[in-house]
This record gives C-alpha cells, structure tokens and sequence, in this order.
C-alpha cells in the first residue's frame, strides 16, 4: 500500500508539473497584451509598455515560467493582473462555490444515474431499456448550453419558478435556488455517462459465475443484488464518476458564464479572457490537484469494493 501510494503521489506531481507547464505557455502566447486588456483598449502605448514591464512579462517565458513554479512551491501564487490583489484572496471562495455546485450536481446525478443503468440492464432488450439508453445518449451528446437554455425558459422565464442566474452566495435559501439550475444541466449531461456504466456493470456482473454460484447456494434475489451483483457493477462507474468530479469543479465554463454563477469555471474563464495568468495558473492547478485526489481515492474505493482488485494491478 505505501509503495503504491508513493507511485502514485509521485506520478501525479510529474503530470501536475506538465499540466502548469503547457498551461503557462498557452497563456503566454495568446493574442493581445495583457497591459492593454487591464488597462483599455483607449490607453497610451506608453503606458501599456510601462505596465507590461511591471509586471514582469517581457522575459523569456521559461524564464517567467520557473519564477511562477518557485513562488507556487511556497504556496505563492502572485497577484492577479487584472485585481492587483494576492491571487488567494478569490480562490478559495470560488473553490467552494464549485464545490457546492459539484456536491449537488452528484447528489442528483449519482442516485438517477445508477437506478436508471440498473433498471436498464434489469431490462435488457426491452422498451425500457431503450427509453433510458436513448434518453441518456441525447442529453450527453446535447451542448450544456442548450439544456440551461431550456432550463432557463422553462423554470425561470414561464414558471417564475427559479432565479435564471446567481452568484452562489447570499443566504442559504438564495444559494439553492442559484445552484439548482445550474446542478440540473450538469445532471443531464452526466446522466448519460453514469447510467451507460452502471448498466454495462450491472448486465456483466448479472452474467457472471459468482452471481450463479450465489444463487445456487439458496441466497435470495435481494441479497444476491446486495452482495454480488451491485458491488460489483460499481466499479466501473466509480471511475466515471471520479473523472467526472474533476470536470465539474474546473470544466464549468459554460455553464457557470451562462448562469453568472462565481465559481472555478467562471474564475477560469474571465482569467483567459483577461490574460490574468497568475489567476489562470492557480485555478488550473487547484484543478490538477483536486483530479489527482479524486482519481486516487477512486482507486483505493473500487480495491476495498472488489477483493480481487490489487493495487499494484491499477499502477
């Protein structure tokens, strides 16, 4: 187990320091200058030059790059560009705020998505299971823009039911009601997702020897579900779900822009407009460090589910 772990935590600095590194050349070479996005498009060059040199940004980029990467080791992560505050002073808030908006989308999505998955493979071959495999393709193939477009129209404009935006804060009855929309279009996305793995799972272990075997024994039907059949069609949707929670805590652009709410995804968002790279660095790498937790707790989740799983087998 320590060794595994040791492998794993040493992997994941080696992807973390490449992911800063092709994130800080992007940025580096993104059109426009970040002196003129701070300071409008109507200032004098002059002053843009001025700012430009400043802020230190017409060095060499692996020059300004391993400035960024000793300052982040301590845990400094610099000013923004565009706010000329320490870049921790809105990070942490947006972390929860996505946080929160994640938590609620996977406590929606989870439970549909594996009911729905298990009820189609319970179902193999019959309406229902076409219904909810047909339904699940659509909405993950369908843009998040479109299904919070929908949501918008329908709960917000003709209802009256839910705010069409929200910044995520404000008392906790203004905080669900900001994150429900916003949750409800990431659940119909991931839904898709969730319910294929969960009945792809659920039909293999259905088909395998132990659930035979446990049903020769005498063990009825609910505990053959509890004790085969479930445990092990999970693990594969384990996995989806722990790639899945990296994308809803960074991969919000679109539906935190079109909802206004003030997470990661929008920070990023407003951070790549604005050239604010100190922002976008940091953003990206809570990103990056979140994943890499998540993808390991995944992995020591579906070993204690299923026995036979060995850890060294998943390196």
């Amino acid at each position: 187990m320590t060794r595994y772990l040791i492998r794993r935590l040493g992997l994941a600095v080696i992807t973390l320091v490449l992911l800063s590194m092709v994130v800080f050349l992007v940025a580096s070479v993104l059109p426009g200058s970040v002196g003129r996005a701070i300071l409008g498009p109507f200032a004098e060059q002059q002053s843009v030059d001025n700012l430009n040199e400043e802020l230190g940004l017409n060095g060499p980029v692996h020059i300004r790059y391993l400035r960024w990467a000793g300052d982040a080791f301590r845990g400094d992560f610099g000013e923004s560009y565009k706010f000329r505050a320490p870049v921790m002073d809105f990070l942490p808030g947006a972390f929860v705020a996505s946080l929160k908006l994640a938590l609620a989308t996977l406590v929606i999505v989870i439970p549909l998505g594996i009911i729905g998955g298990a009820i189609a493979a319970f179902r193999k071959g019959r309406p229902t299971d076409r219904i909810i495999t047909i339904v699940g393709l659509t909405l993950a193939v369908t843009p998040e823009f479109v299904v919070g477009i929908v949501l918008i129209l329908v709960f917000a404009v003709r209802l009256k039911w839910l705010p069409p935006g929200g910044s995520g804060d404000g008392t906790i009855g203004e905080q669900l009601k900001a994150i429900v929309l916003p949750a409800l279009t990431l659940s119909a996305i991931l839904f898709g997702y969730i319910a294929r793995m969960a009945r792809a799972g659920t039909i293999n272990a259905l088909a395998a020897d132990y659930t035979r075997t446990a049903t020769l024994k005498g063990l009825t039907w609910l505990q053959v579900m509890r004790r085969h059949v479930l445990r092990n069609a999970m693990l594969p949707t384990i996995a989806v779900i722990a790639s899945q929670m990296s994308y809803l805590l960074g991969g919000l652009l679109v539906t935190e822009t079109m909802f206004n709410y003030k997470g990661l995804g929008l920070l990023i968002a407003k951070a790549a407009e604005d050239r604010d790279v100190p922002m976008l660095m940091a953003s990206v790498f809570v990103v990056g460090v979140f994943s890499m937790i998540m993808t390991l707790l995944a992995d020591l989740l579906t070993a204690w589910l299923n026995p036979r799983v060995r850890l060294e087998g998943a390196e």
